[in-house]
């Protein structure tokens, strides 16, 4: 399976991520609350773009099957989205005026120039690792996971298996159109070192 291939061939940077400090504070909980209340503000800015990546990938379907995926992958987006706004309400962030840092804007920007200028192949393939990435250290971090864990639910919505579902759809939409080449490789391996830039970006306070 093409989906399983690029997982593997990007199992360097996902070693990485796990291991990034960023990780490692949401899985023991040690992470400070103003990184947090950061990386919150700037997945919510992100979030936004991944929406609308969806909502151009549906425009370009003539397959109504296909389509309806991309609809149903909308719907998950605005689950996260509102995991975001209770953070927001608890940590005071005002997610209407988020100044978007350099790491998110090259993802946000990376992700529009491929929905608007690439093949449905292509736009998938840019938007899978950010999927199978947060179910993977939602699964591994939930492993750990005790009652009092100040970031329970951010771990529990990413290790559940809804979220997994929509996770398996996408991929299987990516074995059914895209294939074994470059371009498809390139787009995985720059979402997925897009993805570690911005854990990075939160625990700079001059992001």
């Amino acid at each position: 399976m093409l989906h399983a291939l690029l997982w593997q061939s990007n199992a360097d940077l996902v070693a990485r991520i796990l291991d990034h400090p960023f990780v490692q504070g949401l899985d023991d909980g040690t992470l400070d609350r103003e990184s947090f209340r950061r990386y919150v503000a700037q997945d919510a800015f992100f979030l936004r773009a991944f929406l609308k990546a969806y909502a151009v990938a549906a425009a370009k379907c003539d397959d109504f099957d296909q389509a309806r995926v991309f609809h149903d992958l909308m719907g998950g987006v605005f689950d996260e989205i509102q995991l975001h706004q209770n953070y927001a309400a608890t940590l005071d962030i005002d997610l209407s005026n988020v100044r978007p840092y350099a790491a998110t804007s090259a993802y946000t920007d990376f992700l529009q120039r491929v929905a608007w200028h690439e093949s449905l192949a292509e736009i998938i393939a840019a938007m899978v690792p950010c999927m199978r990435l947060y179910q993977y250290l939602g699964s591994e971090l939930a492993a750990s996971l005790r009652t009092d864990h100040p970031y329970k639910d951010w771990i529990t919505t990413y290790a559940g298996e809804e979220f997994a579902q929509l996770c398996t759809r996408l991929e299987s939409l990516l074995d059914e159109l895209a294939t074994d080449v470059p371009t498809v490789h390139e787009a995985y391996r720059c979402a997925m070192q897009c993805e570690f830039d911005f854990f990075s970006a939160p625990l700079e306070k001059d992001s």
